[in-house]
């Protein structure tokens, strides 16, 4: 296994695990403050419109410049 191969598993397995310790923190910061059902919803819509920019914008990365 090359040091690439590695890079991109570690980032990989790094960032979900991120992610899924990001999500613990915001349902605690919403049960501590009792944040309700819409106020989870919102916490957690905002949570994941940034994962999914960022998961975007390696797809663009991807597709549109790598391929040229």
């Amino acid at each position: 296994m090359d040091e690439a191969v590695f890079a991109d598993w570690a980032l990989k397995i790094c960032l979900t695990g991120l992610v899924v310790f990001l999500g613990f923190i915001v349902w605690n910061l919403g049960k501590e403050s009792k944040a309700g059902k819409f106020g989870m919803f919102i916490l957690f819509l905002v949570l994941g419109l940034g994962v999914f920019g960022f998961i975007f914008k390696n797809v663009l990365i991807e597709f549109f410049v790598l391929s040229k």
